[in-house]
């Protein structure tokens, strides 16, 4: 008897209908055929001792199953599930009745138990989109899946439980989530405020630039001085993620197996900071079998990365075009995947090896020339591609040990959307931008004219700085944002200043 059950594959950040078809036929043999990889020819014996431990069996007759489409390669076992059941329903073992109008997806622990599986999200939204009626899947990703209306989505515990369920005696529930409730309840949970921060008000205006005109930001500065400290709370003071962002950020931490059990929708901006021993690969993604890496995970949230210095330099450098087109692309023989790469970068550095390098109390021990050599791990396009540079000083006794608490979050929260919501208008006919820092030549030219007396500011700057043609872009950036934060409809002089100051790694002399 030939029945077909379908389950799911990922490609990138979306999911394709894979086709399981199952003819248990005269003989006695097992072939499994459609590209499977190791994990999914393991199934067998999964799934062997998994019916025996519930009082069912595998038929000792010919079991043929393919995978189509047979061209993709089907990877993990998360197809357990789905070749169980085509194999008890096409021996008779369990009702067929209902079974091509749902995507089974779940791996087998030896008694019949169901793990946990990747990519439910994705997964979820596909089989709304070719019209089936339901979603059967491990109970711990059933609040993912149900994210997705119009579908509904049945967690199981055991094999037991949704071979019950198809002979329509069955005790699962179907998950039911509202969607709009999950999102605005977390919408403002963050665990660091700025009002926990002493001093450093010129470095919570440089924040607060960044965050209203999404900037690059790098901090370099004595070690102790609170880079760590307020990179982690910049999260709190961008905009909050809209439903579809929320939704595409889930979508690319599904596919990596990021979310915890039982989770549902991310409601507040990711903040990834990984270790400077991170490969090329971990950064930007890839792999035998190519899964996002951080920068995606930081999708429309901030990726920082702390010693900037110590990162390889091959791993910092395939960061650059990520940077400027926000998207990743990886190839490989047999495909290419592109994920998201919509990320906010703040980066920290010391001045030097010793750290104390212009430091106003402590003494830099390092040589002649340490300095400047170690400020030069760090590319010149690099840093080009970094708008905002902020030189960070230890903060004073008297202010640290004041009681005077600093601006919350949420008021700085307030500005920045008020200059997000000006560039949402601003840039109303172009879907692909948002912000300022997304700006292209053309925008710039119409957005960011400049008086005759800011022409000369920028110029005489642009000598002096030895800047490049990509910086006097990033200024003008910049200063596009300072003013929106004013509401001013034009750069102003002092807009314009500011946003040259924050160009202090582009100087010629900085630590020579």
């Amino acid at each position: 008897m030939l029945i077909k059950t379908y389950g799911s594959t990922l490609i990138g950040v979306n999911a394709i209908t894979i086709t399981v078809e199952v003819n248990v036929d005269q003989g006695v043999s097992f072939f499994l055929v459609g590209l499977p990889d190791s994990a999914v020819k393991e199934s067998q014996q999964r799934i062997d001792s998994a019916l025996k431990q519930i009082g069912y069996r595998l038929p000792g007759k010919k079991i043929v199953i393919n995978m189509a489409p047979a061209d993709i390669r089907k990877e993990g076992s998360a197809y357990d599930l789905t070749i169980a059941a085509g194999i008890l329903a096409a021996s008779g073992q369990m009702k067929s009745n209902n079974i091509d109008k749902y995507i089974i997806m779940g791996e087998l622990s030896l008694d019949g138990s169901l793990q946990p599986i990747k990519g439910a999200l994705p997964i979820a939204i596909q089989a709304r989109e070719d019209g089936f009626k339901g979603f059967i899947l491990p109970k711990q990703n059933a609040r993912e899946a149900a994210i997705v209306n119009n579908l509904e989505v049945y967690g199981a515990v055991s094999i037991k439980e949704v071979i019950d369920f198809f002979d329509g005696n069955g005790t699962i529930e179907r998950e039911i989530l509202d969607t709009r409730k999950e999102f605005y309840y977390n919408l403002n949970a963050y665990e660091f405020d700025f009002e926990d921060v002493k001093g450093q008000e010129n470095i919570k205006r440089a924040l607060e630039i960044a965050a209203a005109g999404g900037h690059n930001v790098i901090f370099i500065g004595p070690p102790g001085a609170g880079k760590t400290m307020l990179a982690k709370r910049m999260p709190s003071i961008l905009p909050p993620l809209s439903l579809l962002e929320a939704l595409e950020t889930t979508k690319i931490h599904s596919v990596a197996g990021k979310l915890k059990r039982n989770d549902s929708l991310i409601s507040v901006r990711p903040f990834r900071s990984p270790h400077h021993t991170i490969s090329d690969a971990g950064l930007v993604g890839g792999g035998s079998y190519p899964q996002p890496g951080e920068i995606s995970l930081a999708q429309n949230g901030v990726l920082f990365l702390d010693e900037l210095p110590e990162f390889k330099r091959t791993v910092l450098e395939v960061m650059r075009q990520p940077m400027e087109d926000r998207v990743v692309t990886i190839s490989r023989a047999k495909l290419s995947v592109e994920y998201p790469a919509n990320f906010m970068l703040i980066a920290a550095m010391n001045p030097c090896p010793c750290g104390y390098y212009n430091h106003p109390d402590k003494d830099c021990v390092c040589g002649p020339g340490v300095v400047q050599k170690y400020l030069n791990k760090i590319s010149g396009p690099l840093l080009d591609r970094i708008d905002i540079h902020v030189e960070v000083v230890p903060v004073p006794f008297s202010e640290m040990d004041s009681d005077v608490k600093g601006e919350k979050s949420s008021i700085v929260r307030e500005r920045v959307i008020k200059a997000r919501n000006i560039q949402t208008e601003r840039f109303a006919d172009d879907s692909k931008v948002h912000a300022n820092a997304q700006m292209s030549s053309m925008q710039l030219q119409i957005y960011s004219k400049l008086n005759p007396e800011g022409k000369i500011l920028l110029k005489n700057a642009m000598e002096r700085l030895c800047l490049s043609a990509r910086a006097y872009d990033r200024i003008l950036k910049v200063a596009r944002t300072i003013a929106d934060l004013e509401s001013s409809e034009s750069i102003q002089n002092e807009h314009l200043a500011e946003a040259i100051n924050y160009r202090s790694l582009d100087r010629e002399n900085w630590g020579s």
